[in-house]
């Protein structure tokens, strides 16, 4: 359904995924991948999207690289400059305020490692008004976000069990409280017995069909809500 897209990142060039809905246009979703790339699971990711009648695009944050292995996904999250990351994002969500195809405000949605870019993401542009960010998983020391940012907008995290639901987890609750003293909505969900990853069903080890569900349900109402 979608295809591979060019665009301008802070004076670069970037790629990424690109699906439109049926109807031709719609509200902008941007999706940001897991520490394995831009996957075949993130792709039908956002072929889902445009399914539900969003204009979605992922940012291939690894610029072409991509692995099925634990070990190297690691060493590509790690390397992952944060600095390119931000402006790979920003970019994606002037790109989609640019399209034609796209109405009202941006929204991003992320799993992983892409769940915490995500939620960074909206400290990162003023047209990223709803961030979701599921089991986020790297440490905000690396990206030092400006929550006061958040002001007006809303984050949503999907939380499991094996990470830490929100109440136990430091990472979400410093989200969660950065979110709402600067005066943004902030939700929480927890998913009790669920794995890391549990929405990716690549992976039959660690996915769970009624989190999914659930989980899907949810953003989508955030996004059709807020954008």
């Amino acid at each position: 359904m979608g295809e591979l897209v060019s665009y301008a990142s802070n004076g670069g060039t970037s790629q990424g995924y690109l699906a439109l809905p049926r109807t031709g246009s719609g509200p902008a979703v941007i999706v940001i991948q897991e520490w394995w790339g831009l996957v075949p699971h993130i792709k039908g990711i956002v072929d889902r999207y445009a399914e539900a009648g969003f204009v979605a695009l992922a940012p291939d944050l690894y610029h072409g690289v991509a692995t099925t292995e634990p070990d190297q996904a690691g060493k590509l999250m790690m390397g992952l400059a944060m600095d390119q990351a931000a402006k790979d994002i920003a970019g994606a969500a002037d790109y989609l305020a640019a399209r034609e195809e796209t109405s009202g405000k941006i929204g991003v949605v992320g799993f992983c490692m892409g769940g915490s870019l995500a939620l960074w993401s909206a400290t990162l542009s003023p047209r990223i008004v709803a961030a979701v960010g599921f089991y986020p998983a790297v440490p905000w020391e690396r990206m030092s976000p400006e929550w006061g940012n958040y002001d007006g907008k809303i984050g949503v995290i999907h939380c499991c069990e094996e990470d830490g639901l929100a109440g136990v987890h430091p990472g979400v609750q410093q989200a969660s409280r950065g979110i709402a003293d600067a005066g943004g909505k902030v939700v929480t969900y927890d998913y009790p017995g669920t794995k890391h990853a549990f929405f990716n069903d690549d992976r039959p080890e660690v996915y769970d069909a009624d989190a999914s569900v659930k989980a899907w349900a949810r953003t989508l109402e955030v996004f059709r809500t807020h954008l």
